[in-house]
Formats: structure tokens, sequence, C-alpha cells
């Protein structure tokens, strides 16, 4: 059995029966898999780094000079340098490099002048970071429904608004925008920023526009599976200044160190003292390794989108299965896809494609304590039934119930990609020949 195989038996009843003599055997019921090599993921290595962005670390690593600030001249580090070509990829008057995509999330919503213990708005699809940087900011999640698309569901937000709410967090999660035009208008109604966590989003754009420049401020993540990769790291691109500098002294610039974060040397703040220190901030190696990947990044980029759309095309034909759709037109980032089954099949669908050889996870499984379904966030909901959780957002309790999750590496080649459209297909004529079967035989009784 393959590692990333779940023994879901005693979901059992939901797994359909195979007739060999209707479909070619699953590998779920012995038969021969579709690949036997591992599925290219970013805990296998599968990442996209150069032996340029290598000998940047080194560079890095060799001047001995590792903290962001030292003797050099401000605009002279590996960080400070990484912020100003974030800057201009992004076209936001600021940038500020951080220790990790949560806390980059967490510093703009403490930096924005939300109290602690106000609400903040946020999908029930998402990754648990999100909410725990609501709680890091010393503020309280307040969920909201994701639609059929798994995006953020604009109109259960206003069903559910109340004026204790002082934000919203969208997360485009997966690599898919959110629905921002929609999402904007109502935040402008209510009066309240929007925040993006575009962590899972780093490149992908709405309209010709960069995810994380349409709210007040927008949070990325460099973690290993991100499109710029420095193991740990993230960064919060804005073009509030006051909110810029608050960020930057909570991240850890203490000590007059704020003014190096400026070019005339003069921030938006009287002093700097009032403010907590987090120590929040990226160090030189990784800066000086991300400045060298950035440089690579549309070709990451291109990747991710033509195998996104080779499979997604490959498949658009397949009955049985709804594929996720964008808010618009090429509004994805491609390094997931996720698409939908039948109710009761899901966990069985991802079950047999990772027999076949192609990971996979259903979000909403029973077994799988995934950390991107809400009902498993225990921090949350201390006390409460994991029923009563699940029933206080049906819909996306429902949408990740029936949703399967396919990883997409930018390094997949066309031959990987053909080996997951055929797996999803030989598992979806299964479930189709199981479904006929079964059809078949009730109509036939008396």
């Amino acid at each position: 059995m393959a590692d990333n195989v779940i023994d879901d038996s005693t979901s059992a009843p939901t797994a359909p029966d195979t007739q060999p003599d209707r479909a070619v055997r699953l590998a779920l019921d012995g038969g021969d898999p579709v690949r036997r090599t591992p599925w290219p993921t970013y805990d296998r290595g599968a990442v996209c780094v150069h032996p340029e962005d290598e000998e940047a670390a080194l560079r890095a690593i060799r001047s001995h000079l590792f903290f962001r600030y030292d003797h050099r001249p401000p605009q002279e580090t590996e960080c400070a340098r990484f912020e100003a070509e974030l800057c201009d990829y992004f076209g936001s008057a600021h940038a500020l490099a951080t220790s990790s995509g949560t806390t980059a999330l967490a510093l703009a919503i403490m930096a924005s002048g939300i109290e602690p213990g106000d609400l903040i708005a946020c999908p029930g699809f998402t990754f648990a970071a999100t909410p725990s940087a609501i709680l890091l900011a010393g503020c309280t999640p307040f969920l909201v429904e994701a639609d059929e698309n798994l995006h953020l569901d604009v109109d259960d937000l206003r069903r559910r608004w109340t004026p204790r709410i002082r934000a919203i967090v969208v997360v485009h999660m997966r690599g898919f925008a959110g629905d921002m035009d929609a999402l904007l208008r109502f935040a402008d109604e209510q009066g309240v920023p929007v925040f993006e966590d575009a962590v899972p989003a780093l490149g992908a754009e709405l309209n010709g526009r960069k995810l994380g420049t349409f709210g007040l401020a927008g949070a990325f993540s460099t973690q290993s599976d991100k499109s710029l990769n420095s193991g740990e790291g993230g960064f919060l691109v804005t073009d509030d200044s006051t909110l810029f500098a608050r960020a930057t002294v909570l991240s850890g610039a203490y000590e007059g160190r704020l003014r190096r974060h400026f070019s005339d040397g003069r921030p938006p703040l009287a002093t700097d003292l009032e403010l907590p220190l987090y120590s929040f901030r990226m160090d030189e190696i990784r800066a000086a390794l991300l400045r060298s990947e950035l440089e690579r990044l549309p070709l990451r980029l291109a990747a991710f989108r033509e195998n996104y759309d080779y499979v997604a095309g490959q498949l658009a034909d397949l009955d049985g299965i709804r594929i996720r759709r964008p808010v618009a037109p090429g509004a994805y980032l491609g390094e997931a896809f996720i698409f939908q089954v039948a109710e009761g099949r899901a966990q069985w669908f991802a079950r047999a494609l990772c027999q076949e050889g192609i990971e996979a996870r259903n979000l909403g499984s029973d077994t799988d304590h995934n950390i991107r379904a809400f009902w498993n966030w225990r921090f949350l909901f201390r006390g409460k039934e994991t029923a009563a959780v699940k029933a206080s957002l049906p819909n996306t309790t429902r949408y990740l119930q029936r949703a399967v999750d396919i990883p997409l590496s930018s390094t997949l080649s066309r031959a990987d990609c053909d080996d997951l459209v055929t797996a999803v297909r030989k598992v979806a004529a299964a479930l189709t020949a199981t479904e006929a079967d079964a059809n078949s035989s009730c109509a036939g009784r008396p």
C-alpha cells in the first residue's frame, strides 16, 4: 500500500464494487496501477531551485552577515533588495520580508489599527494558518461559507454580517482568486478593510492585476510548496505607508531601524517605542535565495499554468466529475487540481487515485484530518461536537466532502500529467460502471 493512502475501511459501504469485465481493474482491487513512481511533490524535493539560486544562498552564507540590520547601508542588504524587487514586481509602494506568511498576515492586521477582540471574517475553506493569524493578531475569526467553487461566498457574508466584524480576510485558496469585485464592493458598503491571504497564490492574477494588491495589504508565503521557495518565510505588500511602518516595527525594527525602510529616513511614526516587538523578520540567507528565484518566477508560473490547463482540458468532457471553476478566465495559479464527485464517493475516489500512483486527498474526509477542513480546527471549537461544527457551515461541509484535491508541482512532466489524466479517467470509469450496475439492479426489482 502506498504511503499516502488512507485506510478508510470504516467507510466501505460507499466504495463501489468494481466489475473487472466492465472496466479496467483498479489497483485498489488488485489491478496494475497507472504509475509506480512517487507523485512529484515539494516534500519529495520536486521544487524549482536552480544552481544560480544555490549560489546566491551560499554568497549570503559566506558573507557572515545573516542579520538584515547590520553595518551596511540600508538598501544594500539582501532583505532590502528583495523588498525593493517585490515592490517592482507587484507595483506596490511597500514590501516587508517576514518569517512566514502567517506572520505577514498577522502583522498586517495588527498594524491596521484593528482592536484586539474584534471579529474578522474569513472563509471556512482555508488553511488553518488563516484563523491562526487572526488569533495571533488578537482578534477573533468569524467563519463564512464557501460557494460551490470553494471561494468565499459574499452572499453568505452579507447574510451573516454583524457590526462587530471589523475586517474581512479573503483567501485565494489553492491558487484560485476570490471574487474581489463583489467582495470589495461589499466591504466598501460596510466601511471595513479587506486583507488578502495570497499565501497559496503567489504570482496569480485576476483580470491582469496580481493577487495581493487589491486589499489594504496582501500576505504571501515562501514556504517550500509555494511559487518562491525558501523553506520558511513570507512577506506582505501594501500601499499604506502607516500600516507598513507599524508592521515593520512590530516585525522587529527596533532602536531606530525603522528609518532604514524609508528613503528619506522619515517614517510616518512619531516613535517606535509604542509598539511591541515580535521578531518576525526574514534573514539574509533566505532573502538572497528568494531574490535569485524571483528572476525565474515567470518560468515557474508558466509551468504551473501549462500543466493545469493541459490536465483540465483533457478532463473537461469527463462525466462524473465537476472541475473547480475560477471567478474569471485565467484567475488561478495552477498548483492544485480540484474537482467534485457524487456525494459519498470522493473519499473512495481519492483513495483509488492514490493506489494508481497519483497523490490525492478528499478535502472533507472523515478519516483524513485535513487541516484545510474547518471542523478540524479544534482550537476554535473546544468542547463542541464535530457534527455541530459542520452544521455551522453546511454548504462548505458538503462541498469539501465532495472535493478531490491533487497537487500539481511546477516540475511535472507531460508524462506525469498524462498519468494523472489516465488515472482519473480510470477511476471515474469504474465509478460510472458501478453506478450503472446499481441502477440496473434496482430497475429489475419487482
